[in-house]
Protein backbone atom coordinates (compact mmCIF):
# COMPACT_ATOMS: atom_id res chain seq x y z
CA UNK A 1 0.00 0.00 0.00
CA UNK A 2 1.27 3.30 -0.74
CA UNK A 3 2.21 5.59 1.77
CA UNK A 4 0.09 8.69 2.38
CA UNK A 5 1.64 11.81 0.81
CA UNK A 6 1.46 15.42 1.87
CA UNK A 7 0.44 19.22 1.03
CA UNK A 8 2.09 22.39 1.24
CA UNK A 9 0.38 25.20 1.19
CA UNK A 10 3.36 27.64 -0.17
CA UNK A 11 3.35 31.77 -0.39
CA UNK A 12 5.36 32.44 -3.18
CA UNK A 13 5.59 36.03 -2.53
CA UNK A 14 4.87 39.08 -4.85
CA UNK A 15 7.48 37.81 -7.56
CA UNK A 16 11.42 38.52 -6.37
CA UNK A 17 12.74 35.56 -5.91
CA UNK A 18 15.23 37.41 -3.09
CA UNK A 19 11.50 37.82 -0.91
CA UNK A 20 10.48 34.34 -0.96
CA UNK A 21 11.06 33.15 2.66
CA UNK A 22 13.89 30.49 3.18
CA UNK A 23 10.57 27.75 4.52
CA UNK A 24 8.92 28.34 1.00
CA UNK A 25 11.97 27.42 -0.53
CA UNK A 26 12.91 24.57 1.54
CA UNK A 27 9.34 22.95 0.70
CA UNK A 28 9.38 23.60 -2.62
CA UNK A 29 12.68 22.06 -3.23
CA UNK A 30 11.35 19.16 -1.10
CA UNK A 31 8.22 18.78 -3.56
CA UNK A 32 7.23 15.40 -5.58
CA UNK A 33 4.66 17.62 -7.70
CA UNK A 34 4.36 21.59 -7.96
CA UNK A 35 0.47 22.60 -8.09
CA UNK A 36 0.79 26.26 -9.13
CA UNK A 37 -0.84 29.39 -10.05
CA UNK A 38 -1.18 31.75 -12.45
CA UNK A 39 0.49 34.42 -10.45
CA UNK A 40 3.68 32.29 -9.24
CA UNK A 41 6.51 34.57 -11.09
CA UNK A 42 8.82 31.79 -14.29
CA UNK A 43 11.86 33.16 -11.63
CA UNK A 44 10.36 31.37 -8.71
CA UNK A 45 9.48 28.04 -10.52
CA UNK A 46 12.51 28.03 -11.59
CA UNK A 47 13.17 26.63 -8.00
CA UNK A 48 11.59 23.81 -8.25
CA UNK A 49 13.11 20.42 -8.71
CA UNK A 50 13.87 19.25 -12.15
CA UNK A 51 12.35 16.09 -11.81
CA UNK A 52 9.25 17.67 -10.36
CA UNK A 53 6.00 17.18 -11.83
CA UNK A 54 4.99 20.84 -13.08
CA UNK A 55 0.32 20.97 -12.86
CA UNK A 56 -0.70 24.79 -13.77
CA UNK A 57 -4.16 25.38 -12.02
CA UNK A 58 -4.37 29.16 -12.68
CA UNK A 59 -6.72 31.56 -12.90
CA UNK A 60 -7.56 34.48 -15.24
CA UNK A 61 -10.78 37.31 -14.57
CA UNK A 62 -13.69 35.35 -16.08
CA UNK A 63 -11.44 32.52 -17.33
CA UNK A 64 -11.54 29.60 -14.53
CA UNK A 65 -9.61 26.74 -16.66
CA UNK A 66 -9.55 24.61 -13.67
CA UNK A 67 -12.17 25.54 -10.92
CA UNK A 68 -11.59 25.44 -7.61
CA UNK A 69 -13.24 22.10 -6.57
CA UNK A 70 -11.13 20.51 -9.15
CA UNK A 71 -8.32 21.59 -7.65
CA UNK A 72 -8.69 20.39 -4.50
CA UNK A 73 -9.21 16.91 -5.96
CA UNK A 74 -5.75 17.22 -7.99
CA UNK A 75 -4.59 17.69 -4.11
CA UNK A 76 -5.92 14.98 -2.66
CA UNK A 77 -5.67 12.62 -5.70
CA UNK A 78 -1.61 13.57 -5.66
CA UNK A 79 -1.23 12.89 -1.65
CA UNK A 80 -3.29 9.76 -1.68
CA UNK A 81 -0.81 8.60 -4.41
CA UNK A 82 1.69 9.31 -1.82
CA UNK A 83 3.34 12.37 -3.74
CA UNK A 84 4.62 15.29 -1.55
CA UNK A 85 3.28 18.40 -2.75
CA UNK A 86 3.75 22.32 -3.08
CA UNK A 87 1.04 24.10 -3.56
CA UNK A 88 2.73 27.30 -5.02
CA UNK A 89 0.44 30.65 -4.57
CA UNK A 90 1.77 34.09 -5.31
CA UNK A 91 1.48 36.37 -2.06
CA UNK A 92 0.55 34.75 1.10
CA UNK A 93 -1.96 31.87 0.82
CA UNK A 94 -3.62 33.11 2.99
CA UNK A 95 -4.78 36.23 1.84
CA UNK A 96 -7.05 35.77 -0.73
CA UNK A 97 -5.63 33.25 -1.72
CA UNK A 98 -8.10 30.09 -0.99
CA UNK A 99 -5.38 28.17 1.00
CA UNK A 100 -7.86 27.61 3.65
CA UNK A 101 -10.76 26.37 1.73
CA UNK A 102 -8.02 23.91 0.28
CA UNK A 103 -6.82 23.01 3.68
CA UNK A 104 -10.09 22.84 5.00
CA UNK A 105 -10.74 20.16 2.21
CA UNK A 106 -7.27 18.03 2.77
CA UNK A 107 -8.05 17.79 6.65
CA UNK A 108 -11.47 17.04 6.07
CA UNK A 109 -9.93 14.03 4.30
CA UNK A 110 -6.98 13.42 6.78
CA UNK A 111 -4.38 15.09 4.77
CA UNK A 112 -1.79 16.55 6.22
CA UNK A 113 -1.22 20.07 5.43
CA UNK A 114 1.85 22.64 6.40
CA UNK A 115 2.10 26.13 5.56
CA UNK A 116 4.92 28.32 4.36
CA UNK A 117 3.74 32.09 5.17
CA UNK A 118 4.48 34.46 1.68
CA UNK A 119 4.76 38.30 1.26
CA UNK A 120 2.18 39.77 0.03
CA UNK A 121 1.33 42.06 -2.97
CA UNK A 122 0.89 45.04 -0.63
CA UNK A 123 3.90 44.44 1.30
CA UNK A 124 5.94 44.11 -1.87
CA UNK A 125 4.39 47.11 -3.73
CA UNK A 126 5.49 49.05 -0.18
CA UNK A 127 9.09 47.42 -0.25
CA UNK A 128 9.55 48.18 -4.36
CA UNK A 129 8.36 51.66 -4.39
CA UNK A 130 8.96 53.06 -0.82
CA UNK A 131 4.95 53.87 -0.42
CA UNK A 132 4.09 52.64 3.38
CA UNK A 133 1.01 51.45 4.31
CA UNK A 134 0.41 53.03 7.55
CA UNK A 135 2.57 56.21 7.93
CA UNK A 136 2.15 58.64 11.30
CA UNK A 137 0.29 61.71 10.47
CA UNK A 138 -1.25 60.29 6.88
CA UNK A 139 -2.62 56.33 7.77
CA UNK A 140 -2.93 54.91 11.41
CA UNK A 141 -4.32 51.66 9.55
CA UNK A 142 -4.73 49.74 6.67
CA UNK A 143 -7.50 47.73 5.14
CA UNK A 144 -7.03 44.52 2.83
CA UNK A 145 -9.94 44.12 0.42
CA UNK A 146 -10.67 42.05 -2.47
CA UNK A 147 -11.98 43.91 -5.86
CA UNK A 148 -13.73 40.54 -6.80
CA UNK A 149 -16.69 38.55 -6.09
CA UNK A 150 -17.06 34.92 -6.75
CA UNK A 151 -18.96 33.94 -9.98
CA UNK A 152 -18.89 37.75 -10.84
CA UNK A 153 -21.26 38.40 -8.04
CA UNK A 154 -22.14 42.14 -6.76
CA UNK A 155 -19.72 43.57 -4.87
CA UNK A 156 -21.77 44.59 -1.11
CA UNK A 157 -18.50 45.58 0.58
CA UNK A 158 -19.11 48.07 3.28
CA UNK A 159 -18.34 51.24 1.50
CA UNK A 160 -19.04 53.60 4.42
CA UNK A 161 -16.37 51.81 7.05
CA UNK A 162 -13.69 51.44 3.61
CA UNK A 163 -13.99 55.52 2.99
CA UNK A 164 -11.76 56.78 5.32
CA UNK A 165 -9.35 59.23 5.25
CA UNK A 166 -6.83 57.70 8.39
CA UNK A 167 -6.82 54.72 6.46
CA UNK A 168 -4.86 53.23 3.47
CA UNK A 169 -7.11 50.98 1.28
CA UNK A 170 -5.43 47.89 -0.69
CA UNK A 171 -7.57 46.68 -3.29
CA UNK A 172 -6.84 43.35 -4.71
CA UNK A 173 -8.01 42.31 -8.08
CA UNK A 174 -9.53 44.93 -8.54
CA UNK A 175 -9.11 45.86 -12.07
CA UNK A 176 -12.32 45.40 -13.59
CA UNK A 177 -14.52 47.20 -10.84
CA UNK A 178 -11.93 50.07 -10.14
CA UNK A 179 -14.62 52.52 -11.28
CA UNK A 180 -17.51 50.94 -9.36
CA UNK A 181 -15.43 50.81 -6.16
CA UNK A 182 -13.87 54.10 -6.88
CA UNK A 183 -17.38 55.89 -7.13
CA UNK A 184 -18.76 53.82 -4.32
CA UNK A 185 -16.00 55.46 -2.14
CA UNK A 186 -16.74 58.83 -3.43
CA UNK A 187 -20.13 58.42 -2.42
CA UNK A 188 -19.60 57.78 0.80
CA UNK A 189 -16.94 60.63 1.35
CA UNK A 190 -13.73 59.95 0.12
CA UNK A 191 -12.26 62.96 -1.69
CA UNK A 192 -12.21 62.52 -5.41
CA UNK A 193 -8.38 63.93 -5.28
CA UNK A 194 -7.57 61.05 -2.87
CA UNK A 195 -4.36 59.32 -4.69
CA UNK A 196 -4.06 56.14 -6.24
CA UNK A 197 -1.51 54.25 -7.01
CA UNK A 198 -2.21 51.03 -9.36
CA UNK A 199 1.06 48.42 -9.29
CA UNK A 200 1.54 45.41 -11.53
CA UNK A 201 3.78 42.49 -11.26
CA UNK A 202 5.51 44.52 -8.11
CA UNK A 203 9.03 43.26 -7.45
CA UNK A 204 9.74 41.70 -10.89
CA UNK A 205 10.80 42.85 -14.10
CA UNK A 206 7.68 43.34 -15.23
CA UNK A 207 6.50 45.57 -12.54
CA UNK A 208 4.53 48.44 -13.82
CA UNK A 209 2.89 51.55 -12.35
CA UNK A 210 0.16 53.96 -13.14
CA UNK A 211 -0.23 57.24 -10.58
CA UNK A 212 -3.78 58.36 -10.93
CA UNK A 213 -6.58 59.74 -8.24
CA UNK A 214 -10.04 58.27 -7.14
CA UNK A 215 -11.97 60.16 -9.50
CA UNK A 216 -10.30 59.26 -12.42
CA UNK A 217 -8.52 56.00 -11.64
CA UNK A 218 -11.36 54.39 -13.77
CA UNK A 219 -10.82 56.24 -16.88
CA UNK A 220 -7.32 56.29 -16.48
CA UNK A 221 -7.03 52.34 -15.96
CA UNK A 222 -9.32 52.12 -19.41
CA UNK A 223 -7.43 54.09 -21.08
CA UNK A 224 -3.83 53.02 -20.52
CA UNK A 225 -4.32 49.57 -18.87
CA UNK A 226 -1.93 48.19 -16.90
CA UNK A 227 -1.34 44.12 -17.35
CA UNK A 228 -3.34 41.99 -14.51
CA UNK A 229 -2.80 41.13 -11.93
CA UNK A 230 -3.73 45.08 -10.62
CA UNK A 231 -2.98 45.99 -6.75
CA UNK A 232 -4.63 49.74 -5.82
CA UNK A 233 -3.06 51.32 -3.02
CA UNK A 234 -5.91 54.20 -2.18
CA UNK A 235 -4.56 56.97 0.29
CA UNK A 236 -2.63 59.59 1.69
CA UNK A 237 0.29 57.48 1.65
CA UNK A 238 0.63 57.43 -2.02
CA UNK A 239 2.14 61.06 -1.76
CA UNK A 240 5.17 60.08 -0.32
CA UNK A 241 5.93 58.07 -3.59
CA UNK A 242 8.98 59.40 -5.51
CA UNK A 243 6.91 59.77 -9.04
CA UNK A 244 3.93 61.27 -6.76
CA UNK A 245 5.01 65.11 -7.47
CA UNK A 246 2.17 66.09 -9.64
CA UNK A 247 -0.76 64.32 -9.18
CA UNK A 248 -2.84 63.44 -11.46
CA UNK A 249 -0.95 62.51 -14.59
CA UNK A 250 -2.35 63.94 -17.53
CA UNK A 251 -2.27 62.50 -19.71
CA UNK A 252 -2.20 59.14 -17.57
CA UNK A 253 1.69 57.08 -17.44
CA UNK A 254 2.65 53.52 -16.78
CA UNK A 255 5.81 53.23 -15.87
CA UNK A 256 7.65 50.04 -16.50
CA UNK A 257 10.57 47.87 -14.57
CA UNK A 258 13.71 47.58 -16.45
Amino acid sequence: MTAQGKVYLIGAGPGAVDLMKLRAINMLKDADVVVYDRLVSPEILALAPVAAHMVPVGKAPKCHSVPQEQINEILYELACDGQTVARLKGGDPLIFGRGSEEAAYLGERGIVVDYAPGITAAQGMAASFGVPLTHRGLATGVRYVTGHRAGDARLDLDWKSLACEDTTLVIYMGAANIAEIALNLMREGLPGKMPVLAVSNATTPREAVLLSRLDRIGLDIAATPVRAPVLFVVGHVVSLWRGASTLPLDPPQVMVGE
